[in-house]
């Protein structure tokens, strides 16, 4: 099992309907219910209306373990656009190992804001050199991130120039905590930069026009899948012409869209983009954005019920795991490292009824890193893995899997790195049925030790499709 998803802290407030004695019962129950205030602003010279613990960094998590730098965000009372401050973010260097960017988002410390009577959110900004701001947008308040937008890439120059993100649509957003958030690594060469906002604030401008909406980016996907899987709508992207007549892009939470599946018998979809497989055929995901027709579509080719990889029967104490739900796992950097530009293969991993499964699509050879830290398998007596091919296995098909251990100095390519491969053939590699495959360490001859293992590779795809479960080294 993997998480590719950081962890934050998250608090939940609830918001009780109070009713007055006295009101007469015949009273309209609108006029009891609370509403949320609409100011606009959300920093000018000091932030507006956030309370008090309202500013949250982002965390360590598996693609980036050392995480945002916590002190990037301060207050500075010597720079500004207008009045007497302005927010400062001082991004760090690459190499900083209190951390390596600056990042993270501005959530209201109490009640929420009713912003459907704006269509923007702007803001001046400058920066100390020209700089790339990699993501910056609102939406986002960790639970539940419901109607996230954001712009991405966005050019900073070191003269003062206003902003605009335009708005969805503002008639979802009547209690959004999520004032901003934003992600911003080092300039060239990894060196650390500062930039400045100011005048912070929702608008209603009254002069962006709503363009062409996407999802999968504009592109017609289609998956196979199994009853009980979930998909993703992802790639929802929205465009609007801004009054200087500049088509601006921004992504957008699915949760702005309206979600129309052809066949609702073999896959339903939610408000949130996600789509589950129900019964055997095909049904094509498309949506709709303020009426109109978006870009793109997913087509779900349900193929059935899944037929789960065998349970491991092994005690924890004597495995060591790197991929299952059976077991604790240990850290993985990552399960399809991407190496260029020989690898075709790419990733679109499963779950069914809450088994993760690894479906290697256009395989030909994927690698899986875990080096942080290596594994000492001394104890260890064999490798194990589950395979199974959902389509036809070509004559002469085969499957290597490839140990590698990155010798005493425990790092790759070290210049003690050792490997071995074992190669599967038919009859023991078959089509459409779970192939348990057994490697014992005696049988590894070229691999000089086993107490730093790293990477396990898998090769000999013919572009086809792969699913794996069940990876771990047992005694």
């Amino acid at each position: 099992m993997k998480n590719r998803k950081i962890n934050y802290l998250q608090k939940t407030f609830l918001f009780g309907l109070v009713l007055l004695l006295g009101f007469s019962c015949e009273r309209d129950l609108s006029e009891t219910v609370a509403k949320f205030p609409n100011t606009a602003d959300i920093f000018t010279d000091v932030p507006v209306g956030m309370g008090t613990n309202f500013y949250f960094p982002y965390g360590p998590g598996p693609d980036n373990p050392i995480g945002s730098k916590f002190t990037a965000w301060t207050v500075d009372g010597k720079v500004s656009y207008k009045g007497t401050a302005s927010m400062r973010f001082d991004v760090p260097n690459s190499n900083d190992p209190t951390g390596n960017y600056a990042g993270g988002i501005f959530r209201i410390d109490g009640a929420g804001r009713d912003l459907s009577g704006y269509d923007a959110l702007t803001f001046w900004a400058k920066a100390s050199q020209g700089a790339i701001i990699t993501e910056i947008g609102f939406g986002e308040d960790f639970f539940p991130n419901k109607y996230i937008t954001t712009m991405r890439n966005l050019s900073l120059g070191t003269a003062w120039t206003k902003y605009v993100i335009p708005i969805a649509d503002a008639s979802k957003l009547t209690n959004e905590k999520g004032m901003l958030r934003y992600s911003a690594g080092a300039g060239a060469n990894g060196s650390g930069y500062t930039f400045w906002i100011d005048e912070l604030r929702f608008e209603k401008l009254g002069n962006i026009a709503h363009g062409q909406a996407l999802i999968i980016n504009g592109t017609n996907k289609s998956e196979t899948t199994f009853v009980g899987v979930k998909s993703k709508v992802d790639g929802t992207i929205a465009t609007f012409n801004l009054a200087n007549g500049i088509n601006q892009s921004v992504s957008i939470a699915p949760a702005y869209l309206e979600f129309i599946s052809s066949a609702p018998a073999v896959a339903s979809v939610d408000e949130l983009g996600t789509v589950t497989s129900l019964s055997a055929g095909t049904a094509v995901i498309t949506a709709k954005f303020s009426g109109k027709p978006t870009l793109g579509s997913l087509t779900i080719n349900c193929v059935g019920t899944f037929i789960n990889a065998p349970i491991p029967t092994k005690n924890q104490a004597n495995v060591i795991s790197i991929f299952s739900n059976k077991y604790v796992n240990v850290p993985v950097n990552y399960y399809n490292g991407y190496w260029q530009p020989w690898q075709t293969t790419v990733s679109n991993d499963f779950s069914v009824q809450g088994d993760n499964i690894l479906n290697y699509t256009i395989f030909n050879f994927v690698g899986i890193e875990f080096s942080s830290p290596t594994i000492n398998a001394t104890s260890m007596t064999h490798v194990h893995l589950d395979a199974f091919f959902p389509g036809t296995i070509s004559s002469g098909r085969q499957l290597r899997v490839i140990i590698v251990d990155f010798g005493a100095n425990g790092v790759f390519g070290g210049g003690d790195d050792t490997r071995h491969s074992t190669t599967f053939m038919a009859p023991t590699l078959v089509a459409q049925s779970w192939i348990s495959i057994d490697i014992p360490f005696a049988a590894m001859p070229n691999l000089a030790s086993k107490s730093n293992l790293g990477q396990l590779i898998l090769e000999g795809g013919d572009g086809s499709v792969l699913y794996v479960d069940n990876i771990y080294l047992y005694n």
